[in-house]
C-alpha cells in the first residue's frame, strides 16, 4: 500500500472540504500521512468510570456515566447564554456547564440518554460541576476497551469550529480502522531486528490508540528513531557526496611564515586545546579534500589565533586567505588583532568594509587581484563582484549564522576549486544539536581558556537594590575601568523597550554625572552606531548604555562590568554571550544580572545557572533543555527552523547518537547510494528530502 498515506485528507469520512481547509490552514495537514504524523501531546487514563457519589474536592480528571435530567439556560450578557445540564447516575447529581456553544449542545444532547462525561470536577453551589467536559453517548464508547485517551493540540479557530482534540482523535481512529492492510515498512529488518523496533504500522496504531503506557514508550522510540535516522542519513549522504566530489587544494608544507610566527612572534604559549585543533586543521588541509570544519570555542578561548595560524599555512603554500565577519566593528577588531600578532612579519593584511572607499579601496582590490595582499579581513563587502582574488585557498567565517547561504556561496565562487572553510562560533553548541544543525561539518572544540584569564564573577541583584549596584559600578569606573548597561530590546515591544532604554540612559546620566556615557541600539543609523562603539573602544566613553547589539564581537579589554537589566527577559545563551564582553583583560570582571523579585521557576533556574558556571557548553546544554532547539540563539536567523514531528534533540540525545551511528554504517558501506540491499532506504530518503529538517549546507 505505497500511496495510501498520500491520499487527500478531504476524502476521509468525517472530514470533507470545510474541515480539510481548516486542518490545512491551522496545522498543515493535507494527507493521511500528515494526520498520522500529528502526534498526541499527552494521554489521560480513561480506564475507570467513577460514581458521582465517589467524587471529592481534590479529585482530578475523571469520567462518570450519567443521564441528563434537564437543561437550564441563563443570560450571560452581551448576547451570550450559559447552559447548565443537570445529570445523575443514581448515586448523586452533578452539573455540566457551557459558557459558549449552548445552541449546539441543546441540538445534540438528549434528556434521559446516558453519556460518558470526562473532565475536572469542581464544587459550585454545593454541587459538583464539570465545565466544558468531553461528552459522548455511552452507547458509542466501549468502556471495557477504554484505556489511555490521546490529547492533540488544537487552535482557537479549530475549537470554535467544533474541531476539538476529541474530534481529531475520532478522525485519526477512523483512518486507522480504514487501513485494512499494514502500512509499508520504511526501515529494513537488518536495522529493526537488532534494535528491537516495532513495525511502522504498529507504532502508528499504538501512538494514537494505546492500551498501556508501554505501548506509548515503544511506539515513540520507533518513530523518533526513524525520524532522526533519516535526518542523519541525509546529512551524512550530503557530507559524503561533498567529500567525494569536491577535491580541495593540497597544502603540503608548513613553511617559513608559520614557523617564523610560531617561534618568534607567538605572544603566549598555545593551550593544549589550541594545539589539538591546529593539528586537526593541518590534517584536513593536506588530505586532498576540501576542509569544512566548525570551530567552537567560548568567548576568549583563542579562536582568532588558531584561525590566523591556519591562514599562515595557506600563505606558505602560495595561497591567499580571507576572514569574513558580520559587522564592521568586529572586522576592524579582527584586523587590529591580526595586525598586532603579525607586527614585524612580511605579511600584507588589508581591511575591506563599506567604509573603505575611493583610492584606498582600489589599492586593496588591486592587491587582492595580483596576489600581494595575503590576508583580507572584511564584512559582506568581500563578496561583491568587484572583489577578485589571485588564489583564494582558505576562508574563515566568524559567527556564520549571521550570513545567508547565498552570501556564503558567493565567497566560494571566487576560487576555481572550493577553498578550505573554517566556520567559527563563540556560541557553544550542544553535541546533539551540532550533529543535527552542523552534521556535515567536522567539529573542533577549544575547551580551555588561555592561562591568566580570571573567570567573570556573576551576581544576581533585584531591581530594588540599585544603590549598592551603582556604588560598585562607580568604584570600578572611578578606578579607570569601563562598564556596560544592557537593556532588553524585543521585537514584540520595541517601542516600549526603546523608551525604557532612553529613560534608562537619562537616569544613568543623572546617577553618574562625573562619567562620560554613550548609547547604542538597533534603530540607530549604522554610522552613528559605529561611531558610538569606536568611542567606547577607544576609552573616550566610560559607560555604554546599549541593547543586545553589543552581544557579539566587541572586544574592550578595559571593560570590567556588565550590568544586564531585566535579565529575566533574556535566554541563557544570550546572557552568556553578553557576559563574554567583559573579562577580556587581566582585571577581575563582574556581570550583574538585575531582575524583578517575582520570577518564574524557569527564569530562576536560568539565573542560578549563570551565577554557578562560566562553562559555555554547560550553559548551552541547559539552554537546550529549558528552551528547546527551535528557540536557540542563531537557529532562527539562519533559517535552521526545526520541523521534527516527534523527536526532540534536547531530550533524545542518545537516540540522535544511535541514529547517526546506524546511518554512518550505511554511508560507509554504500557511499555511492547504489547497493540493492539499501534500495528501500535510498527510495525513502528521496521521498522525504523535500520535508527533512536539514540546515547545514555550509558550503
Amino acid at each position: 500500500m505505497p500511496d495510501v498515506l498520500n491520499q487527500d485528507i478531504q476524502y476521509l469520512p468525517g472530514v470533507g472540504p470545510r474541515r480539510k481547509a481548516l486542518l490545512e490552514k491551522e496545522l498543515g495537514i493535507r494527507t493521511y500521512g500528515d494526520l498520522l504524523e500529528y502526534y498526541p501531546y499527552k494521554y489521560v487514563d480513561r480506564s475507570r468510570v467513577y460514581r458521582i457519589g465517589e467524587l471529592s474536592a481534590d479529585t482530578q480528571f475523571v469520567q462518570v456515566c450519567a443521564k441528563i435530567l434537564s437543561f437550564e439556560t441563563f443570560d450571560a450578557g452581551r448576547h451570550r447564554t450559559r447552559l447548565v445540564a443537570h445529570v445523575t447516575d443514581g448515586t448523586g447529581v452533578a452539573d455540566i456547564v457551557w459558557f459558549s456553544g449552548a445552541k449546539y449542545m441543546l441540538e445534540h444532547l438528549k434528556v434521559g440518554v446516558p453519556y460518558i462525561i470526562f473532565g475536572r470536577p469542581t464544587v459550585y453551589g454545593g454541587r459538583f460541576q464539570f465545565a466544558h467536559p468531553d461528552i459522548d453517548p455511552a452507547s458509542e464508547l466501549q468502556l471495557s476497551q477504554m484505556g489511555l485517551q490521546p490529547y492533540y493540540v488544537t487552535t482557537e479557530r479549530m475549537k470554535k469550529s467544533g474541531m476539538t482534540s476529541r474530534a481529531v482523535e475520532k478522525i485519526v481512529k477512523t483512518l486507522l480502522e480504514g487501513l485494512k492492510e499494514p502500512l509499508a515498512e520504511t526501515l529494513p529488518p537488518f536495522i529493526t531486528a537488532p534494535l528491537n523496533l516495532m513495525s511502522r504500522d504498529e507504532a502508528f496504531r499504538k501512538i494514537h490508540d494505546p492500551r498501556r503506557h508501554d505501548d506509548i514508550t515503544r511506539a515513540e522510540y520507533r518513530l523518533k528513531f526513524e525520524e532522526l535516522f533519516y535526518v542523519q542519513l541525509n546529512i551524512l549522504r550530503y557530507a559524503s557526496d561533498r567529500k567525494r566530489k569536491f577535491r580541495g587544494y593540497v597544502f603540503k608544507s608548513v613553511g617559513a611564515k608559520f614557523n617564523d610566527f610560531y617561534f618568534n612572534y607567538l605572544p603566549f604559549p598555545l593551550t593544549g586545546a589550541q594545539k589539538r585543533v591546529i593539528r586537526e586543521i593541518r590534517h584536513d588541509m593536506g588530505s586532498g579534500r576540501q576542509m569544512n570544519r566548525l570551530l567552537q570555542g567560548d568567548v576568549g578561548s583563542g579562536k582568532t589565533l588558531v584561525a590566523l595560524m591556519s591562514m599562515l599555512i595557506a600563505l606558505d603554500n602560495g595561497f591567499q586567505a580571507c576572514i569574513m565577519a558580520p559587522t564592521e566593528i568586529l572586522a576592524e577588531q579582527h584586523l587590529d588583532t591580526i595586525a598586532s600578532f603579525l607586527n614585524g612579519m612580511d605579511v600584507r593584511v588589508e581591511l575591506l568594509t563599506g567604509m573603505v572607499k575611493g583610492k584606498r579601496r582600489r589599492e586593496v582590490l588591486e592587491g587582492l587581484a595580483d596576489g600581494r595582499v595575503g590576508i583580507l579581513v572584511g564584512t559582506h563587502a568581500v563578496i561583491e563582484d568587484s572583489v577578485q582574488f589571485a588564489r583564494l585557498g582558505f576562508v574563515v567565517i566568524d559567527e556564520q549564522h549571521r550570513f545567508g547561504v547565498v552570501q556564503r556561496a558567493k565567497l566560494w565562487s571566487k576560487s576555481d576549486v572550493p577553498p578550505h572553510v573554517l566556520v567559527m562560533t563563540a556560541t557553544p553548541i550542544p553535541r546533539t544539536l551540532a550533529m543535527t544543525i552542523y552534521g556535515d561539518l567536522d567539529v573542533s572544540v577549544i575547551d580551555e581558556l588561555p592561562p591568566g584569564r580570571k573567570p567573570v564573577v556573576t551576581l544576581h541583584k533585584y531591581d530594588d537594590q540599585t544603590v549598592s549596584l551603582y556604588s560598585g559600578v562607580r568604584r570600578q569606573v572611578g578606578a579607570g575601568r569601563q562598564a556596560y548597561f544592557v537593556f532588553p530590546l524585543i521585537k514584540e515591544s520595541e517601542k516600549i523597550d526603546l523608551k525604557n532604554l532612553e529613560a534608562g540612559y537619562e537616569s544613568l546620566c543623572e546617577v553618574f554625572p562625573e562619567f562620560r556615557l554613550g548609547k547604542v541600539h538597533g534603530r540607530m543609523k549604522a554610522a552613528e552606531k559605529e561611531e558610538e562603539m569606536r568611542r567606547f573602544v577607544s576609552g573616550e566613553t566610560q559607560i555604554l548604555v546599549a541593547t543586545t547589539v553589543i552581544e557579539v564581537g566587541v572586544n574592550v579589554p578595559n571593560a570590567s562590568i556588565m550590568v544586564i537589566l531585566n535579565a529575566e527577559r533574556f535566554g541563557l545563551s544570550q546572557l552568556h554571550q553578553l557576559r563574554g564582553r567583559v573579562g577580556r583583560g587581566s582585571d577581575q570582571a563582574f556581570c550583574i544580572l538585575v531582575s524583578k523579585r517575582k520570577l518564574t521557576e524557569d527564569t530562576r533556574k536560568r539565573i542560578d545557572i549563570m551565577c554557578d558556571t562560566n562553562d559555555g557548553f554547560k550553559i548551552a546544554e541547559a539552554d537546550l533543555k529549558l528552551r528547546g532547539p527551535g528557540d536557540l540563539e542563531g537557529t532562527q536567523q539562519s533559517g535552521m527552523a526545526f520541523d521534527l514531528k516527534i523527536a526532540n534533540v534536547a531530550k533524545d540525545g542518545q537516540l540522535v547518537q544511535l541514529a547517526r551511528d546506524e546511518a554512518s554504517k550505511i554511508i560507509d558501506d554504500d557511499p555511492a547510494c547504489s547497493k540493492s540491499e539499501y534500495s528501500m532506504l535510498w527510495q525513502r530518503l528521496k521521498a522525504l528530502r523535500k520535508n527533512l529538517p536539514y540546515f547545514g549546507e555550509i558550503s
